[in-house]
Order: C-alpha cells, then sequence, then structure tokens
C-alpha cells in the first residue's frame, strides 16, 4: 500500500502568505512621477557632456557635432505603443510649427533609444519610417551601453522596467548653441508655443512678444496650466483662481484708495478755498 504524504496545514499557510513577499521582491519598481519630475527641472542650466551615438545608418557621431544651433531631444523606446508614439507625432506638428516660424535649418532634433540593445540604428530608423519621419534636421541615435546612464542623467531623463515596457517620464528638452539645458517641456499633449517660444528666444535672442489675439491666448493657456507627472498631461492650476481673486482685490482697493484720496483732497482745497468768503461781515 502507497503511503500518502500530507502536507502540514501550517507550513502550507506560510507559503502561501510568503508568495506575494516573494512577487513584491521580483516586482520591477515602478517610477516615482514626483522625484523623476524633480531630477528633470534639477537638469535645467546644465551643460551637457560630449557623448557619442550611432545614427541611423550606423554612422557615429558626438553630441558636440549639434553644437552651434539649439536642439530639441527627445528620448523614447521603439518597443513603446503608449506615450511615445503621441509624444512622437506632436514633436512632428511643433517641428513644422517652428520651421515656419525661424526657419528649417535654424534648429536640430534628436531622438534618442534608451532601450539597449534593442534600440538599435535599425530600430530607430523604423521607427522614423513608421512616423513618416524624414526631416534633415531631425536624426534618431543610438546611444553606447557603458553612456546611457550618465547620458538620461544629465537630461534629466527617467526611466524604470515594468512588466508591461518601461514607464518614464515624458519630456522635450531645449538645448541652447553651447549645449546647455533651457527648458524642459513634457506630456504629449501641450501647447506647441511651448516649444516654439524658447527656440525663437535662443536663436533671436529676445523674449517672444504678442503678436495676435490667438498668442495672448495661448501664453495664458501656458501660464494657467501646470505639468502633472502621474498623469502625464497638464491640467489647469487651481492656484491660479485665488491668484486672480487676489490680484483683481488688491487693484480694486488700490483704485479705491486712489480715489478716495484725491476726493478727499478737492474736498479740502475746496473747503479752504470757500472758507474766508463764508464769514460774516462785522
Amino acid at each position: 500500500m502507497n503511503r500518502v504524504n500530507l502536507v502540514n496545514p501550517v507550513y502550507l499557510l506560510a507559503g502561501l502568505l510568503a508568495l506575494p513577499a516573494a512577487a513584491d521582491q521580483t516586482a520591477p519598481a515602478a517610477l516615482d512621477p514626483d522625484a523623476a519630475l524633480k531630477a528633470s527641472q534639477a537638469a535645467i542650466g546644465r551643460r551637457l557632456a560630449d557623448y557619442a551615438f550611432l545614427d541611423r545608418l550606423g554612422r557615429q557621431v558626438r553630441l558636440a557635432d549639434y553644437r552651434g544651433k539649439p536642439a530639441l531631444v527627445s528620448f523614447v523606446y521603439t518597443g513603446c505603443t503608449s506615450a511615445c508614439p503621441p509624444a512622437t507625432k506632436l514633436l512632428a506638428q511643433a517641428i513644422r510649427k517652428a520651421q515656419g516660424v525661424v526657419g528649417s535649418d535654424s534648429f536640430r532634433v534628436l531622438t534618442i533609444g534608451f532601450n539597449l540593445p534593442q534600440d538599435s540604428p535599425e530600430s530607430m530608423r523604423d521607427f522614423a519610417r513608421r512616423f513618416g519621419i524624414d526631416a534633415p534636421n531631425w536624426e534618431f541615435l543610438t546611444p553606447y551601453e557603458a553612456q546611457l546612464q550618465g547620458l538620461t542623467a544629465e537630461f534629466g531623463f527617467s526611466y524604470a522596467r515594468t512588466s508591461w515596457g518601461f514607464d518614464h517620464i515624458t519630456q522635450v528638452t531645449v538645448v541652447d548653441q553651447q549645449g546647455r539645458i533651457y527648458r524642459q517641456v513634457y506630456g504629449d499633449d501641450f501647447p506647441i508655443l511651448r516649444l516654439v517660444d524658447p527656440l525663437k528666444e535662443l536663436i533671436e535672442g529676445t523674449p517672444v512678444p504678442m503678436r495676435s489675439l490667438a498668442d495672448f491666448i495661448e501664453r495664458v493657456r501656458i501660464l494657467c496650466t501646470l505639468y502633472d507627472p502621474r498623469t502625464n498631461t497638464y491640467r489647469f492650476k487651481t492656484t491660479i483662481v485665488g491668484e486672480v481673486v487676489s490680484f483683481v482685490a488688491i487693484t480694486v482697493a488700490l483704485a479705491w484708495f486712489v480715489w478716495f484720496e484725491r476726493r478727499r483732497r478737492r474736498k479740502a482745497r475746496a473747503e479752504e478755498f470757500a472758507g474766508p468768503r463764508s464769514g460774516k461781515l462785522l
């Protein structure tokens, strides 16, 4: 007769309780959106080192090769099906707008793959082809594995591997002519002027003036929105209501004070002028 080995219920329960803990140890850590945004903002003003890449044809290029003109830099991974496609399409729209404003030869665009070795020159070439990108000032680059960590850290670009691919901040970095980070623009649905304006400022060397009502409305929209790293979108600033109310209240109070003081002084002068004439003759 075969003997059946029974499992001790205590050991079975302990094993079941240990399963979630073991799973948690092997599960990829999610990206902290607030920390990612902080790291990205801290990169503004940083002068970038000279990193080496392979372009779509497998030729080696360096970051210094693109200095002398402003540059827009984005990071993608070619297997992405969520944030990277809409962000790349929006970037293409912004580039077309910028070309009409400052000229197609006045700035450069670099899209860098960060999922190595999958984001090879061939994969980057296919990624560009999928989106119909053939602009002569837009290059798709593959970094070297040994330099990837330093490269992404300098740009303030954060990412974390997940079970479905990568969780990463969606940003376009505006780099000035000397290779210094000038601005960070976030999300896959931002006002195009967020990219066009800093490019124009760098190229023309002056702040961008408002030339139309549409420009004014777009600037107000930009000022009244705030990037939310948790939803990867811009949302309306709830604090703007309080700021507007405070501004209006202060303006009204100052206007009332000026009006009251002028009225009081006019009345005082009128009384002073009329005083001697109102006395009775003796």
